[in-house]
């Protein structure tokens, strides 16, 4: 029979292997909080910090945002590649992601918008600048869209450093205010991390256990978009031909049941986990636990979207609403804007979730981790704007 796990006990499972069941306190590792998440998602959106910078603090507040800079740009710890989205994961996972540079620099090199931009731009031209002057930026090039600019349009020079980039023949050198510095791959990547040190399969292997001790348990769709680097064909022959995976049966919580895998050693987390600390988090709308918004209406009954790109008058929350997480419930939604330059956060918009009280402790609860989350950027001050503030 498949191995059973309540509900509550999966809740417990999932923060866990999130870094969210123990309180952010004590000293910080930060390559091995990245090696514990697999990745950390890169975003651009400063609204109080930008998410990865977030998603970092909110393992252990320790955490200050120049940190991760220094990580990729000198450290050389993490190298930055495309996950589901842009990501860092950590230095020693590059030979696993030989196959994920075939991948997407064959398939960005089949786009016709490729195409069209290599009609105007040099590959090796860009390669020859970047060897004699060194990483640069887009900014270093000067070619335009030509004619009318859709939203995700970008100039023919990026597009072909993007292409050289998933190809991984160019790889990010450093970061200066966001902007991305590129640089040939030996001149950034440590010499023992280049060499593949397994064949296709062995990566595929390696990918999917890899992901399927980061999930706890997961349906092979699970698996397949958690790196984003092999397809569902490719997940469907490992597990047929991989003989220690677990059968498990989920409770959701609305009540039913599904079935899933789990990794072998899945008796043994369920034996030792412990309950979540009581501690109230402020999620990034960018963080992996609520990254797959099935896993996380199926696990807490919480049904979240990001709405940054959904028109203004259509939005049921805001442009930019934290998840709060307290022990292993949401208890509500929050919008925080940082304004840096008055010296304080601003509380635009607040939302307790149905059915959880707010009493007073709950309330201190979120005042002292909004001033925990104002000290990650340097201000002091808290300032609510609508209702709700203890």
């Amino acid at each position: 029979m498949a191995l059973r796990i309540p509900n509550r006990q999966a809740r417990w499972l999932w923060l866990e292997a999130q870094g969210l069941s123990d309180a952010p306190t004590g000293p910080l590792d930060l390559p091995d909080t990245i090696r514990r998440l697999g990745f950390v998602q890169l975003d651009t959106i400063q609204n109080v910090t930008r998410a990865h910078h977030h998603i970092l603090w909110s393992r252990n507040q320790n955490y200050r945002e120049p940190m991760l800079d220094r990580l990729l740009g000198s450290d050389r710890a993490v190298f930055e590649h495309f996950t589901h989205d842009a990501s860092v994961l950590p230095i020693e996972f590059y030979p696993m992601w030989q196959r994920q540079f075939r991948r997407l620099g064959a398939k960005v090199a089949g786009h016709a918008s490729f195409q069209r931009a290599l009609q105007q731009v040099d590959a090796q031209h860009i390669l020859s600048r970047i060897a004699e002057e060194g990483p640069l930026s887009t900014h270093a090039f000067d070619t335009r869209v030509e004619g009318e600019r859709q939203m995700w349009d970008r100039p023919p020079h990026k597009r072909v450093l993007d292409q050289l980039w998933y190809a991984g023949e160019l790889a990010t050198a450093h970061r200066e205010n966001f902007a991305k510095y590129y640089d040939l791959r030996d001149r950034v990547i440590p010499e023992q991390h280049r060499q593949p040190t397994l064949d296709d399969a062995g990566q595929v292997d390696w990918l999917c256990r890899n992901a399927l001790d980061r999930l706890v348990f997961a349906s092979l769709g699970d698996i397949q978009r958690f790196w984003a680097a092999i397809d569902a064909k490719e997940v469907r022959l490992w597990s047929a031909s991989t003989s220690d995976l677990v059968p498990v049966q989920l409770e959701a919580d609305d009540g039913s049941w599904r079935g899933m895998l789990a990794p072998a050693n899945i008796g043994q987390r369920l034996a030792e986990v412990a309950e979540p600390t009581s501690r109230l988090r402020i999620i990034n709308p960018f963080d992996p636990v609520v990254r797959d918004r099935n896993r996380l209406e199926a696990l807490f009954g919480f049904a979240y979207r990001n709405e940054m790109f959904v028109p203004a008058a259509q939005r049921k929350w805001g442009y930019y609403v934290y998840p709060l997480l307290e022990r292993d419930r949401f208890v509500g939604r929050i919008e925080v804007k940082a304004d840096r330059g008055a010296g304080h956060l601003r509380v635009t918009q607040f939302w307790p979730e149905p059915g959880v009280a707010w009493p007073a402790a709950r309330r201190r609860k979120l005042a002292a981790e909004l001033s925990r989350l104002g000290r990650l950027i340097g201000v002091s001050a808290v300032v609510w704007e609508c209702e709700g503030g203890s």
